[in-house]
């Protein structure tokens, strides 16, 4: 069985990582034939956003470099179609695999589906029901087109059975699997040191982790500069807060002369990126984490580390449903309410239910992978 990888984006790399660690496994233990081929389209292209993962997880070096780089939504995907269309007709696979919600997701998503190749999605059946978030649009369109959809939890299931998916006339097939950023966190988890803490003097809980990335917290300048200020006010008033930034974040800070100068006045510690494992140092120690990402809101509860989401809405409902999570949306009171309100949080108290699986996800999704090649080998 020979499976194309699509990935172009910090989290996919790390579900990849996931699946082919269990996809080697796999093969050891059983003798399966799988031939898992990597394509990276190049989304994510900085050295800390992309190769220092390849790096540190062990992932498989990819076959394909598209090296498709930054530009508009259209743009971006638009050139990853076309060029993945060609990695697709020359290797000729049994399956793709996608992962998440990213344009990398939606371009191979829809290559595929053109030549009528079966399209398994990792992550499958997550929303936010805000359908001014690409991202969105990206989840919905891919599910559409997939074959074999992986869904991480309960939620992600009934969302997907909302829509009238599985569909028995397409022969769509719905798994719960588990959540592979589970098992990442707890293998890797193992394997972090603190070294990143002693680099940038800090103490265990005795900080505030903040990542901010996402298009409708960054494009808007007078958006960003109120972030900013946020920033600033919760490292004066409460802990220090340490901000490693995206590069597309980082530019456009540099290009604003407002910007960049609330950045150099700021009382925060804005570092470059950081790799997968030393991300994992500063989220397990951090007192908390405040983010726009998705993939972030749940390595604070695998870390149990309370979190406050920047946005008005999530795909991870049941972590706000258990306490570990709190919405704040973008505006400054808001957030430094939703942060007292989380530092003021007796976590030891809090109940940690099994939302996620138990680490055994990636096993789950080649299972899958292998049972569908089985029973649709032609």
């Amino acid at each position: 069985m020979k499976i194309l990888t699509i990935v172009g984006a910090r989290p996919q790399f790390i579900k990849a990582a996931v699946v082919s660690r269990a996809i080697k496994n796999c093969m050891q233990a059983t003798g399966s034939t799988i031939q898992e081929l990597i394509v990276h389209t190049g989304q994510h292209y900085d050295q800390n956003m992309s190769d220092i993962f390849f790096d540190e997880m062990q992932i498989p070096k990819p076959h394909f470099q598209l090296a498709v780089g930054s530009g508009s939504h259209a743009q971006q995907t638009g050139q990853m179609l076309i060029r993945l269309e060609e990695a697709m007709l020359n290797e000729k696979p049994d399956m793709v695999l996608i992962y998440g919600d990213t344009n990398s997701t939606l371009a191979g998503a829809m290559a595929a589906a053109k030549l009528h190749i079966p399209i398994a999605h990792v992550e499958a059946g997550l929303r936010s029901f805000n359908h001014k978030m690409p991202e969105e649009i990206n989840r919905i369109l891919a599910d559409r087109v997939s074959s074999l959809l992986l869904c991480p939890t309960d939620e992600a299931v009934k969302n997907l059975a909302t829509e009238g998916i599985p569909c028995p006339r397409l022969g769509t097939k719905v798994i719960k699997t588990g959540d592979v950023m589970n098992d990442a966190a707890l293998f890797y988890g193992k394997l972090a040191t603190n070294a990143w803490l002693k680099k940038h003097s800090l103490n265990p809980q005795k900080y505030i982790l903040a990542t901010i990335h996402r298009a409708e917290s960054t494009d808007a300048p007078e958006k960003l500069q109120k972030l900013l200020v946020t920033l600033d006010l919760i490292s004066r008033k409460h802990h220090p807060v340490v901000w490693p930034m995206h590069p597309r974040t980082s530019n456009m800070i540099r290009n604003n002369p407002e910007l960049n100068k609330t950045l150099e006045q700021a009382s925060f510690i804005a570092i470059d990126p950081i790799g997968y494992l030393d991300m994992v140092c500063a989220e397990k120690n951090a007192r908390l984490i405040v983010t726009d990402s998705g993939g972030v809101q749940k390595e604070a509860f695998f870390h149990k580390i309370p979190c406050v989401t920047m946005r008005t809405e999530t795909e991870w409902v049941e972590l706000v449903e258990a306490g570990w999570n709190k919405i704040a949306g973008l505006e400054p009171e808001n957030i430094i309410s939703a942060v007292e309100t989380m530092l003021a949080l007796d976590t030891k108290k809090l109940p940690y239910p099994d939302l996620y699986g138990s680490g055994k996800a990636g096993e789950n999704i080649v299972k899958e992978l292998i049972k569908w090649g089985k029973e649709n080998d032609k």
